[in-house]
């Protein structure tokens, strides 16, 4: 709808730490009356909230709205003052710039039967493909990429696992032991999946390069950045970051450390979706539009982020995630942020990824 000049808002929040107010209902639901149709935007909503249809003849005053970006979705209705008016501030300098600002967010590639086209070493070996037949890829899913990188050791350790960090990627003349597992696959139906019915030949894979990062799509916490020092490709199940040529060498040192900060974790919040299961869900679009550290921030910071880098590993791999964000929230705001407006940023981040989680417990859908 429109933004109009005068208007009122009626927000009812159907997920809350009591539960659903709706609990059939499949996405949160926001009730709008306005007025002043077609008029320009007023830049401003007026909150008022209820729990039923029996109070709304009496609601109160009411909390006004005022966002950074007129596009930007009403989430960030939950936020305090303190947190809006820091972000509006962050914005103003340029500290702080869209991911799209660094480089182009790609989807995956998929393959119409990932237990048929990804491969374990242990797969290969048996059935004897050699490796100009293969890709290097980044297992489907994404629980592997919660580090800072992805290099050739965690690759050989994911392999050991038996995950399959190959995809099949017939060469012009493919080997016989190849050959022989095209023809099985006819054999089997693999074929016939859709993705391989519509593409010919149907077990060549449409694949990208490999991207300079792994941007994770489905997360139980927050959305990772990874360096990809491998040269894997991605398939749908992650997103592929392409740096821009001025950024590439910066952005792959630091900004998957730099992105572990409050700011960034509360933007995941708001331009991601929440889906079944309290699933954060982040598209290549909205991905565009998640906050970083703009890249001259990240240049003043880019020694100290990169000295950090062995502390916050160990972090991460404790599955300490808030730990390793308070280190690096220290170094990117300690002249940035005062102390009330970083603790408003983190309760903020706190009390959506918690409005996330109760819809896990409690049945809700996407929003």
């Amino acid at each position: 709808m429109r933004a109009s000049r005068s208007r009122s808002w009626l927000v009812s929040q159907p997920s809350t730490r009591r539960g659903l107010v709706f609990p059939d209902a499949e996405a949160d639901t926001v009730l709008v009356k306005a007025d002043g149709w077609k008029q320009a935007p007023a830049g401003s909503a007026v909150l008022r909230q209820t729990r039923n249809a029996s109070t709304l003849a009496a609601l109160e005053t009411g909390t006004t709205w005022s966002p950074i970006d007129t596009t930007d979705r009403w989430t960030a209705l939950a936020l305090s003052p303190v947190t809006t008016a820091a972000m509006a501030r962050l914005s103003g300098s340029s500290a702080f710039v869209p991911l799209e600002t660094y480089g182009d967010t790609s989807l995956g590639a998929v393959t119409g039967g990932n237990r048929y086209f990804a491969l374990s070493p242990a797969r290969v070996r048996e059935l004897g493909i050699p490796n100009r037949d293969l890709l290097r890829i980044s297992p489907p899913g994404s629980s592997h990429l919660r580090g800072l990188a992805r290099t050739r050791s965690a690759m050989d350790r994911l392999g050991r696992k038996e995950q399959p960090i190959w995809l099949l990627y017939p060469s012009k003349k493919p080997a016989a032991a190849t050959l022989r597992y095209i023809a099985e696959g006819h054999r089997t139906g693999a074929d016939q999946a859709y993705k391989c019915r519509v593409r010919k030949p149907w077990w060549r894979v449409p694949v990208l390069q490999a991207p300079d990062l792994f941007l994770t799509y489905m997360n139980a916490d927050t959305a990772r950045l990874t360096t990809n020092t491998v040269g894997a490709r991605h398939l749908n199940s992650v997103h592929g970051v392409y740096l821009t040529d001025d950024h590439r060498e910066l952005a792959r040192d630091v900004l998957p450390i730099a992105s572990l900060n409050s700011m960034t974790l509360l933007s995941a919040e708001l331009v991601g979706r929440s889906y079944g299961g309290g699933i954060l869900k982040i598209e290549p679009r909205e991905a565009d539009r998640w906050w970083m550290p703009a890249p001259a921030f990240l240049a003043q910071h880019r020694d100290a982020l990169a000295a950090l880098k062995p502390r916050v590993q160990r972090l991460l791999q404790s599955r300490n995630l808030l730990g390793a964000v308070e280190l690096v929230d220290e170094v990117l705001f300690h002249k940035v942020l005062a102390t009330d407006e970083l603790a408003a940023i983190a309760a903020d981040h706190g009390a959506l990824t918690t409005r996330r989680t109760v819809r896990r417990r409690s049945g809700g859908g996407a929003v």
